[in-house]
């Protein structure tokens, strides 16, 4: 099936349910970005370090796959020239709603973020990709695009799933919050789930999702050429989420283009 045709008419659909991901950031959010008093997440809850961003002012940023009226407008008033590139157009338009009410200058650019053909080599400073590869088959010409398209001593942030947690069924959670193993890695909605199941997930609305090892998240930002610089572990409140009482569930990398 057409993956990144179904996904964009999910994910307008997420924004038109408020899903948190989609929800813009605030006025009083951008007035502090401009007061230089800014965070934003990879991940679900761990902000960036400050360090881990290059200078920000006149800084040529690309928001991949970060739609949403988050990131970009946050990083456009702390100063960046910010493009962002997403599959979803309800999400590229509620960066647009916020830049039209902030004054921000934000280019949006609708694609695939396997190809960011639309985008010149040798381009960006800063490449911010929060946890959105899962919603793609492939991670690997992720990376090769991002490498591309990022100038020479360019930063990619990414933030990733943990393929862990794709090996359980969250349908059968007992009551002290222990899940059961079920799933072979690396997962596919397309290819793990049963016919019934997969039609289910599609009825729901939700968008398909497919785990990526280690070895392709890391190693392919590597194998792109990419050298890597930094690196934490989140999870969601243990509260909120059983496997994030045992474990952390998501990644985050810093790397740089020599």
């Amino acid at each position: 099936m057409d993956v990144r045709s179904y996904n964009r008419s999910a994910w307008d659909k997420q924004v038109q349910g408020g899903n948190p991901w989609t929800i813009p950031v605030s006025s009083e959010e951008i007035a502090a970005a401009r007061r230089g008093e800014w965070r934003i997440v990879l991940t679900p809850t761990i902000p960036v370090p400050a360090d881990w961003f290059p200078p920000l002012t006149g800084a040529e940023v690309l928001c991949l796959a970060s739609g949403g009226g988050q990131q970009g407008p946050i990083l456009a008033a702390a100063g960046a020239r910010v493009t962002v590139f997403d599959n979803s157009p309800q999400q590229l338009a509620q960066d647009r709603a916020v830049a039209e009410r902030e004054g921000l200058d934000i280019r949006t650019v609708e694609g695939d973020m396997r190809d960011l053909s639309a985008l010149e080599d040798d381009t960006f400073d800063l490449i911010f990709h929060p946890v959105s590869n899962v919603f793609v088959p492939e991670v690997r010409p992720v990376w090769r695009e991002a490498f591309r398209v990022a100038r020479s001593g360019g930063v990619l942030l990414a933030g990733f799933a943990n393929p862990a947690n794709y090996i359980f069924d969250f349908d059968k959670i007992d009551n002290e919050g222990i899940v059961e193993v079920k799933y072979t890695l690396p997962y596919s909605d397309l290819e793990s789930l049963d016919a019934a199941e997969l039609q289910a997930a599609m009825d729901s609305g939700r968008p398909l999702e497919f785990s990526h090892t280690l070895e392709d998240q890391i190693g392919g930002q590597l194998d792109a050429g990419f050298l890597l610089s930094g690196f934490f572990e989140d999870r969601w409140p243990p509260e909120d989420d059983a496997l994030s009482r045992h474990m952390a569930t998501f990644f985050a990398t810093r790397a740089v283009k020599p």
